[in-house]
């Protein structure tokens, strides 16, 4: 069977080639714009809860306005709860390179709080010349693909999650200062949240079953520590291994959409001091609902220091500086 079909929309042609196996698809023929008509908005979305994450090539016509209005389209967009929007915006997270923005980790975006997103566009703006990538894993087929006796342990357990996690575990070093990281710090845990996920959700439109973890999780609920971490990094192999992910090069103008409720995303640190710009709206979600019906519920919310806007103003009086995606662990590619 071909990878590659057509599909006719609305009396256009576009066409959809599958980037791997198990996740993702890249979409031609389309050109994003808050004009697009209702039927290619659904064609859009279902592509998304079909593929898990769609690619689409040289959307330079997009720029900061234009990514928040077409994000309308799918959806309500959300500023981020701690790290300050880009300045001049409703909704940019800018991450940048120079600035620390390198999130090079497996995660979920923003799972730390009880309606995490439901999807994230991000748009290349500056890509380097190698390296780069960025890699995501379909938590829907990890979870699928564990064998029967691990998916009957997982089906009722549950996850505590929080913006304060264990950065240094998590962060190469030799990219960032200390007092980078110090800063970023401040702001990513200007308001500490603490909520309880199930480890697994039901996906609110497609039923599927998808693992929900990352590295925000600080503990499985019921277990000691050292069985908690035994079980996370068994769980974590499941979900990225190779047969469940998809890897993007990035060129400037492309636009990537992922459902964020099934999948993990990771972007690869590998391209040193070349310059590096991604920006990222996010689409607001709902309060994952596991297996038994149980709601995740958000435990706790502490505000630490000043809010975010103030806090960037203090640091360098940019707003955008400070968004650094290692930081939060939760931006994207």
């Amino acid at each position: 069977m071909s990878h590659v079909h057509n599909e006719a929309v609305a009396g256009k042609s576009f066409e959809v080639r599958r980037v791997s196996g198990r996740i993702g698809a890249e979409i031609r023929g389309v050109t994003l714009s808050s004009q697009l008509d209702g039927e290619t908005v659904s064609f859009i979305r279902e592509a998304l809860l079909k593929h898990k994450v769609i690619f689409f090539r040289g959307q330079s016509q997009l720029d900061d306005e234009g990514q928040e209005a077409f994000a309308k389209l799918l959806g309500n967009p959300v500023a981020h709860p701690t790290v300050p929007i880009k300045q001049g915006t409703d909704y940019v997270l800018e991450l940048n390179s120079q600035h620390g923005g390198r999130a090079d980790s497996w995660h979920t975006d923003v799972t730390f709080v009880d309606a995490y997103p439901e999807a994230s566009i991000l748009r290349a703006v500056v890509v380097p010349e190698a390296g780069g990538d960025t890699v995501w894993a379909n938590t829907a087929a990890a979870y699928d693909n564990l064998p029967e006796d691990l998916r009957k342990l997982v089906d009722g357990l549950w996850a505590v999650h929080s913006n304060e996690y264990d950065y240094a575990a998590y962060r190469n070093r030799a990219s960032v200062s200390e007092e980078a990281d110090r800063r970023y710090r401040e702001v990513f845990v200007s308001t500490l949240y603490e909520t309880e996920h199930p480890l697994v959700r039901v996906h609110p439109e497609t039923g599927e079953r998808t693992l929900v973890l990352g590295h925000f999780v600080r503990r499985i609920l019921g277990l000691s520590s050292a069985d908690s971490a035994q079980l996370f990094a068994l769980l974590q192999r499941h979900i990225t291994s190779l047969e469940n992910t998809v890897r993007w090069r990035w060129e400037a103008g492309d636009v990537v959409i992922w459902d964020n409720r099934a999948t993990q995303h990771y972007a690869v640190n590998d391209y040193g001091d070349q310059h590096r710009i991604v920006r990222r709206v996010t689409i607001d979600g709902d309060v994952p609902v596991g297996i038994d019906g149980r709601r995740s519920v958000t435990r706790k919310k502490t505000v630490n220091a000043p809010q975010p806007q103030q806090v960037a103003e203090q640091a360098s009086g940019q707003a955008s500086e400070p968004a650094s995606e290692s930081a939060q662990g939760q931006a994207s590619a």
